[in-house]
């Protein structure tokens, strides 16, 4: 897009440009989301960005009616495969907080210099730019739905001082933390129950039923859980563990996710809102994909039978990998048997159970130690799983959220029992890839069967590139297309190879 593009958007109010750019406002300071309802301001007096850093860098603070913190993210971040869509994933997940820009920068192979470059050429913000919206975002939530008192609430989102708080949240909010905690009186959940309340944003529409579903048939025991609609799991993350309730919720504004956290550290609460948006692709375009995917006569009836279809990924990179393996030429029953003995025997317990939840999912490094003769998994099998995980542990394949997707594949196919299949199932679902398509599937080649089509890999591999960018949509519609109801695509786990 450019400028005359992006401001008829803010002319017309159009919501799916939330997140994908950021209006300021000369005349009045402030910077919006492109469907702010406030009147729109002259063309002259109008300036975009990139990014809600690149808008703070310039000395503009976030708009206290339409609250341009709280859209969706860009789903650019997700389809680039390059340095610098790499790089915003990682910051994202708080690696700039864990180990300063020289992580990141050397995650990457570039140095600091190099990479600040590259980021604001690209997002108009370098990488502490970024961290700091990231960091400021984390704060207000834990303000306005907290009693955690003003200097946990700094250092847990992140901050070195609560001086830093303070001055940040003056100039990203045009308010102090206390005064934002006064206008959020009654929002408020205790600390002491150690829960977190909020709502995650998406563009409409969305399929959030069937993608809760999609996930709940594939719940392991121990770690998932799903009733009546409501998705809840545990999360493995860099300071500790937590569990996550997921259900729909709708308020005067729109459609929302309504996400209920505990964690026993709150410096993982942005690690973990941004493991729940993967997990439920919710900073995807489902109009981008509906323009490519919905007047293809294959697919479009599915799409118009499910409007707004989400590709799942995940919450810990690795756990799809270990799953695939499990779920090799068996069931989805089967396969979630072999993984709930395996969290049985090799996951973490939590410090104090939830319910049905009782175990994180093992990782890698757990599994790595583990004797062959103790997973309750064929001997060829074990070896896979094994291999994978000390793969992993070693450092050899980079499963993280700044990995090279095409290296990640390279190396996992190099092991011994893993397959293509396996290899660019984990990278649709792990890596978040949204565009995969599993050529050998046996649900996909049914469904392209079932419409006249020829179905083998190479003849769908050639159908379809007209899917490309979305190609991993274009497989959720055809598992969807082959069950003819979204709460039985479970039928993809009967797997061609």
């Amino acid at each position: 897009m450019d400028d005359e593009q992006r401001y008829r958007a803010v002319h017309s109010r159009d919501a799916r440009f939330d997140g994908v750019f950021y209006t300021a406002v000369l005349t009045t300071g402030v910077y919006c989301r492109p469907s702010c309802p406030a009147i729109t301001p002259l063309r002259r007096n109008v300036r975009f960005y990139r990014s809600a850093a690149a808008a703070q860098e310039s000395g503009f603070r976030a708009c206290k009616r339409c609250r341009p913190d709280t859209v969706p993210g860009s789903p650019e971040w997700n389809l680039r495969a390059d340095v610098v869509g790499r790089a915003v994933r990682l910051i994202r997940d708080g690696a700039v907080d864990r180990g300063g820009v020289g992580s990141v920068a050397a995650a990457l192979g570039y140095s600091e210099r190099q990479l600040n470059r590259l980021l604001t050429g690209e997002t108009g913000a370098g990488p502490l730019a970024l961290a700091r919206t990231e960091r400021a975002h984390t704060a207000r939530i834990l303000v306005e739905t907290t009693d955690m008192p003003m200097a946990d609430a700094a250092f847990a989102a992140g901050f070195s001082s609560v001086r830093q708080f303070n001055e940040t949240m003056r100039a990203v909010y045009d308010r102090s933390p206390s005064r934002m905690r006064e206008a959020a009186a009654g929002r408020a959940t205790a600390t002491g129950s150690g829960t977190i309340v909020l709502r995650l944003p998406y563009r409409s529409p969305i399929d959030l039923e069937g993608t809760l579903a999609f996930l709940g048939e594939r719940a392991v025991p121990g770690v998932e859980e799903y009733t009546d609609g409501v998705y809840r799991r545990t999360l493995r993350l860099p300071h500790g563990t937590g569990t996550v309730e997921l259900s729909p919720g709708t308020g005067r504004t729109g459609g929302y996710v309504a996400c209920r956290l505990r964690l026993t550290d709150p410096r993982d609460l942005a690690g973990a809102v941004r493991r729940c948006r993967d997990l439920l692709d919710l900073d995807a375009d489902p109009e981008a994909v509906a323009d490519v995917l919905g007047a293809d006569p294959i697919l479009g009836p599915t799409l118009r039978a499910h409007p707004g279809i989400r590709s799942p990924g995940q919450v810990d990179p690795a756990e799809p990998a270990f799953r695939a393996v499990l779920g090799q030429q068996v069931s989805v029953r089967a396969a979630r048997t072999l993984a709930g003995r395996l969290v049985e025997r090799f996951g973490r317990p939590l410090e104090t159970p939830d319910g049905g939840l009782t175990h994180t999912f093992p990782a890698p490094e757990d599994l790595a130690a583990a004797d062959p003769d103790d997973l309750p998994l064929t001997r060829a099998r074990s070896r896979a799983l094994l291999g994978l995980a000390e793969a992993i542990t070693s450092g050899r394949i980079d499963l993280g959220p700044g990995c090279d997707r095409d290296e990640a594949e390279r190396r996992l196919v190099e092991l011994r029992g893993i397959g293509p299949w396996t290899a660019r199932y984990t990278r649709m679902r792990g890596l978040g890839d949204p565009d995969v398509f599993l050529e050998t599937d046996l649900g996909v080649r049914q469904a392209l069967e079932r419409s006249g089509e020829t179905a083998t890999p190479a003849a769908a591999r050639a159908r379809a590139r007209d899917w490309s960018p979305w190609r991993s949509y274009a497989t959720h519609l055809l598992w969807a297309s082959s069950t003819g109801t979204e709460e039985r695509r479970s039928r993809e786990e009967q797997r061609g190879r």
